[in-house]
């Protein structure tokens, strides 16, 4: 009886070791806090280098597997690495009707420790030069072409709109609002709520309390690596387009879609940015910080197809 408790108890550890090492992060050892704060001189002291390496940290003990039915009918599984549990945190009331069964199935799967985790150092620096170029334009309050004046915002200037539209899994709660908030600005009920589920496991917590994206850092930053990394209705991640992982498909490739930093545009803000020309003052703003953070990590995007002024915006 001893032998097998010791056996079961090495067995536990083991389980537990495997999970943790699929956890592990090497994105902080890129740069310093030093370098980060000299990265958003200007930033607000909300933003932290240990927030975001908490952050990273948290985030990478979650895995997450997504199965559609069509664009829009979902079954989402939230795995807890510490506890190796796996959770259906949304399973669409028409997910077992015969005509959703009829339409094409896809599945996949998102391991958040994947951020920035490729064998390429220089991939890995890549996409944090992308990240970061989109999270300092979406957070600036300054002077054109500086790049100084990144993650000074932490929710948007005009809180008077409350960013709520219909949508029966992510019900908007009556009182709040979901104008943007945290490094990427999330915005709408339906993308809190999506963002809730994955990194909680609960829907209702971002839902019922959005200002907790504007209030604490670690959940801000967790939902910007949540937008980086998860594939939504016909997106892919910016986190594969910008690793290499995603290729258009030939209908795709019809719409003007190609690899690199100008689809993780599209991605982000396609329907205000792109396909309106070269000199979208947005688009080159983001195009100027992701080429002022190549610098920074002293890497190159040598054939980058940077900007999207000839790509279809996606339709939602």
């Amino acid at each position: 009886m001893k032998n097998k408790c010791i056996v079961i108890l090495i067995l536990a550890i083991c389980l537990f070791n495997v999970g943790f090492s699929k956890a592990k992060s090497t994105v902080t050892s890129y740069f310093s806090e030093k370098e980060f704060n000299s990265f958003f001189p200007q930033r607000n002291k909300f933003y932290s280098y240990t927030s975001f390496a908490k952050a990273v940290s948290a985030m990478s003990f979650i895995k997450i597997k997504i199965e559609k039915r069509g664009e829009w009918i979902y079954k989402i599984t939230r795995t807890d690495k510490r506890t190796n549990k796996a959770s259906v945190i949304r399973q669409d009331k028409d997910w077992n009707e015969t005509w959703a069964k009829a339409k094409p199935y896809s599945t996949s799967t998102i391991d958040y420790a994947d951020f920035c985790a490729s064998k390429d150092i220089n991939i890995n620096k890549k996409e944090l030069a992308a990240l970061f170029a989109h999270i300092a334009h979406e957070t600036r309050n300054g002077v054109n072409n500086k790049y100084n004046d990144g993650l000074m915002l932490n929710h948007e200037l005009d809180t008077n709109a409350n960013y709520t539209v219909a949508n029966v899994t992510y019900l908007a709660v009556a009182g709040k609002k979901y104008y943007g908030r945290g490094p990427i600005q999330l915005s709408y009920n339906s993308n809190y709520g999506f963002a809730s589920d994955c990194i909680f496991g609960d829907k209702k917590i971002l839902l019922n309390n959005p200002n907790m994206v504007s209030t604490n850092a670690i959940t801000a930053f967790e939902t910007a690596i949540y937008f980086w990394m998860t594939p939504q209705g016909a997106k892919p991640s910016p986190h594969d387009v910008i690793t290499g992982k995603w290729k258009p498909s030939a209908a795709e490739i019809q719409k003007g879609y190609k690899p690199g930093f100008g689809m993780t545009i599209n991605i982000v803000n396609g329907a205000l940015e792109c396909n309106k020309g070269s000199d979208t003052p947005a688009m080159k703003d983001r195009i100027g910080f992701y080429q002022y953070f190549l610098k920074k990590f002293n890497v190159m995007d040598a054939n980058c197809y940077c900007d999207c002024g000839k790509m279809q915006p996606f339709s939602g």
